[in-house]
């Protein structure tokens, strides 16, 4: 890729991008995926979580990109539409892994549950080691144990900071799907987060208690009133929903929703 295109925006608007990927321009789609490179593999690292297939998945996406290029006419932005391809192309990674992997498991007689755990948690990712603090990579890790159906809505929504439009485009389904998956997604986060962060606020609170009995500790995690440094933006777009866990209220400043309040 060219040393250009990894520092200069593309100096026209979108409509001018897509004539001239359309036109084959090579310099344009040079462009397109150092631009669009590394939110598209987060997405997909994101669903798949193994690194190598999500760098494949990801090579496929903008492989695809360029062959179907010719057929966008322009009813969503570019973002949505490569979100939307990266999206089924994840999507069909994980039925053919599930597929492959429930046929061979069956011949080797292992245990089904055991190979929903190897599916749920097959390692650190890329963007584990990458992530700026503690709290991030528990977040991102937590995200893997989410049904996908809930966790594309969420990292599309939270991570990636598209609009409920924006998301029901990308996942083919409506505003309100996409807002109940939001919903049951975040609230399936918080159950998985709640016990990792109360053990941590204990052993903590446990050591600072031993270092001043007189300190105060200010903030919560979940609730529990202590402070833990870091923070998660867990909302996009124009509303501000980051996920400060030295806020006073986890629950609140996610924004993980509860059936009372509903999803924003």
């Amino acid at each position: 890729m060219s040393d250009l295109a990894q520092v200069l925006s593309w100096p026209q608007g979108e409509a001018e991008l897509v004539a001239e990927l359309q036109g084959g321009s090579e310099s344009a789609f040079d462009w397109l995926v150092t631009h669009y490179h590394g939110p598209v593999f987060s997405l997909v690292v994101g669903m798949i979580a193994d690194p190598a297939d999500a760098a494949d998945i990801t090579q496929e996406v903008f492989l695809k990109a360029y062959r179907g290029i010719g057929k966008f006419r322009g009813g969503s932005s570019l973002k949505t539409w490569l979100y939307r391809i990266a999206m089924r192309e994840a999507s069909n990674s994980r039925r053919w892994w599930w597929r492959h992997h429930r046929q061979q498991a069956s011949l080797d007689g292992k245990d089904e549950r055991g190979l929903l755990l190897q599916i749920e948690d097959p390692g650190e990712s890329p963007l584990d080691r990458l992530a700026a603090g503690e709290v991030q990579q528990i977040v991102r890790r937590a995200l893997r144990q989410v049904p996908a159906v809930f966790r594309g809505a969420v990292i599309l929504r939270d991570l990636e900071g598209l609009g409920y439009e924006e998301v029901a485009e990308v996942l083919d389904v409506s505003v309100g799907t996409v807002k109940s998956r939001i919903l049951r997604g975040r609230q399936a986060l918080r159950l998985i987060l709640a016990p990792l962060f109360e053990r941590t606020v204990r052993t903590d609170h446990a050591a600072k208690h031993r270092d001043s009995e007189s300190r105060s500790f200010g903030g919560s995690v979940l609730g529990l009133g202590h402070q833990t440094t870091g923070s998660f933006a867990f909302d996009g777009g124009g509303e501000q929903g980051s996920c400060d866990v030295a806020s006073a209220s986890w629950q609140r400043s996610a924004n993980l929703g509860s059936p009372e309040r509903g999803v924003r």
